[in-house]
């Protein structure tokens, strides 16, 4: 079965729709991405058509300091709580 390019458009909104958490009154927004996102695809494959693709060569990512997205290992201890922690009375 083939798909309709409206199908695959309808298909993509509703799936933006539904991982923004459903908000009101952004269907045409959605339906505009799905439309770009479409067209993106279509170009991409037209370019495949016979013709040559540039392959991209790799760069190295530099990771911004300080902004919570790596997280430290945590590890667990085995060791059970020393004698000189005081308890409350």
């Amino acid at each position: 079965m083939t798909e309709t390019q409206e199908e695959w458009i309808k298909k993509r909104a509703y799936a933006l729709w539904e991982e923004e958490g459903r908000p009101a009154g952004r269907d045409s927004a959605h339906w505009h991405q799905a439309l770009k996102e479409r067209e993106a695809l279509e170009g991409s494959a037209a370019s495949l058509d016979g013709k040559e693709v540039k392959t991209r060569t790799k760069r190295a990512v530099a990771v911004p300091k300080g902004n919570g997205a790596a997280k430290p290992a945590v590890r667990k201890t085995t060791a059970k709580k020393s004698a000189a922690v005081s308890k409350p009375v």
